[in-house]
């Protein structure tokens, strides 16, 4: 680090007289240094090592080189990068995402002439969006991402992205289609796999995230990604065993990998083993903090009728929505599902579910949660009306499946 000069200092001082607890924002622009959100710690659980010795010197490194150079770009974006990663590590999205986007939009901000440095910045920003349940603007970013450079596969996986969550499942297909044909890897094959399942394949589904799961390098996140992906696959559609078993794969490579741990959690749940089902979700929520493992605790205390737990538990989950709301994430679906599963208020959730089919009405995921909520409601027509709707891929999905059969019944 570079040493103040004592009049710089002296500086320093006298505005600190006039402000307490000043913010890192309010110390980086007094001492005219860029504004770089922090790194956070890592739970030591998910250190990795040499992987975490990585970060924290890349970190350090792209920070001084803005700190010599505030107005340089490189830096800029290798940080947001970096951001992207640790927020699907750590689940620390509510402070990683809005960095990220803070980077980002402050290259754009310089409208960069170097068309190869803009088109990075687009489609990171896109990746960015949809983590946040922003898809219609990750779509206009992303084409505008590929009009610089229509010869990238890894922007053609943010269209396919796109494309699926606001239903456009045609276009996704094409989308998914030019991708592997430029790129066939792991993040290729798990959008093929992905679309497999949307349409009705669930065995080509496996086989593409298996190729996945091959295509990765052992132990980076992003193949135990893929292989929890196809664990819950096979979870989904009624093969425990073989979802058991990827899931001790992921605990192999990447010791204490915190949605595997819940995964494990899940089947022993539905093995009847509450207790210790237990025991590894409260072991998950203490490496990261992921509301889908406190939802699953929430379950647990309500069933066993341990009213205190419960509520203790609920207030956590809906205060972590909250924060993920206030930091940009969209959280529409994830509130509807837990006001009309753990709360039992159909009705609050039909308001989240149908604020979220404003934004997407052609999402089979979207149409297939309304569906249930009107079921519950007893209101067949719109409840059919919206399964035509989630229907219309021709997917197996379990709770389709079962919504059909029931709404047969009626």
């Amino acid at each position: 680090m570079r040493t103040l000069s004592f009049l710089l200092i002296g500086s320093l001082i006298a505005s600190l007289m006039f402000s307490c607890k000043p913010s890192e924002s309010d110390m980086a622009a007094r001492l005219g240094l860029p504004d770089i959100p922090k790194l956070l710690d890592r739970h030591p659980s998910i250190q990795q090592g040499k992987e975490w010795e990585t970060v924290q010197s890349l970190y350090g490194q792209y920070r001084h080189e803005l700190t010599q150079k505030p107005d340089a770009l490189e830096p800029k974006l290798n940080l947001a990068q970096l951001f992207v990663n640790e927020a699907r590590i750590t689940g620390e999205h509510g402070h990683y995402y809005p960095g990220a986007l803070k980077m980002l939009d402050d290259v754009l901000a310089k409208k960069p002439e170097d068309k190869d440095l803009l088109f990075r910045t687009l489609a990171i920003k896109a990746g960015v969006q949809l983590s946040q349940h922003e898809f219609s603007e990750a779509l206009v970013t992303a084409k505008e991402a590929i009009a610089l450079n229509p010869y990238n596969a890894q922007i053609y996986g943010a269209l396919v992205d796109a494309h699926v969550e606001l239903g456009q499942y045609e276009e996704a297909v094409a989308m998914a289609d030019k991708m592997v044909s430029m790129r066939p890897d792991l993040r290729s094959y798990s959008r093929v796999s992905y679309l497999r399942e949307i349409h009705g394949d669930v065995k080509g589904a496996m086989e593409a995230m298996e190729m996945a799961v091959s295509a990765g390098y052992p132990g980076q996140e992003q193949t135990c990604w893929a292989l929890m992906t196809l664990g819950e696959l096979y979870e989904n559609y009624g093969d425990l065993k073989q979802a058991e078993m990827q899931y001790h794969i992921i605990l192999e490579q990447r010791p204490e990998y915190p949605f595997a741990i819940a995964a494990l959690a899940k089947l022993e749940i539905e093995k009847g083993n509450d207790a210790e089902g237990e025991k590894l979700l409260k072991q998950a929520c203490n490496i990261i903090p992921e509301f889908g493992f406190y939802e699953d605790l929430a379950r647990i205390y309500k069933k066993r009728g341990d009213n205190a737990a419960f509520e203790e538990t609920k207030k956590t989950v809906l205060e972590m929505l909250a924060d993920d709301v206030e930091h940009g994430h969209n959280m529409n679906l994830e509130y509807a599902n837990f006001y009309s599963e753990l709360i039992g208020d159909t009705d609050k959730a039909l308001e989240y579910a149908k604020n979220e089919y404003e934004r997407r009405p052609e999402n089979i995921d979207v149409n297939r949660v309304l569906a249930a909520l009107y079921h519950k409601k007893n209101d067949a027509a719109k409840a059919t009306e919206h399964l035509k709707k989630a229907a219309r891929t021709n997917g197996a999905h379990p709770e389709l499946m079962e919504l059909k059969q029931e709404l047969a019944m009626r």
